[in-house]
């Protein structure tokens, strides 16, 4: 039997909303984004984030070592160090948001004009 659109549903039990459950949040999959390089210290990733501020990025990664999507290592050294990166859970759902980036890299343009229209109506 096919479905179509109308015959499908995403119930609390679907794949997207498990994963939305885990990224939601506006800064955590860009978090999952720069960590796929490797492990990132704290500073690091406010740096490549413009635009989050130090109590919910501290937050938001403290949630994702929560959902055990990434690991956060403290080297109990004087200054302070600590990193974070991706567990192998991570790392897959790292590598599921890249067609996003494909998508998002591919429709920029139509995007930005959508947005400018959009953002014009009174």
């Amino acid at each position: 039997m096919t479905t179509t659109p109308s015959d499908e549903t995403c119930d609390p039990g679907c794949g997207l909303n498990t994963t939305l459950r885990i990224i939601s949040g506006k800064w955590k999959p860009l978090a999952l984004f720069f960590l796929r390089d490797g492990p990132k210290r704290y500073g690091e990733l406010k740096r490549l984030i413009p635009g989050v501020s130090h109590k919910v990025l501290i937050q938001q990664l403290k949630d994702l070592e929560a959902d055990q999507v990434l690991a956060r290592t403290d080297y109990q050294e004087v200054p302070p160090r600590v990193d974070y990166t991706l567990t192998p859970l991570g790392r897959s759902l790292a590598d599921a948001i890249m067609p996003l980036c494909a998508w998002g890299s591919e429709n920029m343009a139509e995007v930005a004009s959508i947005f400018a229209q959009r953002d014009a109506l009174p």
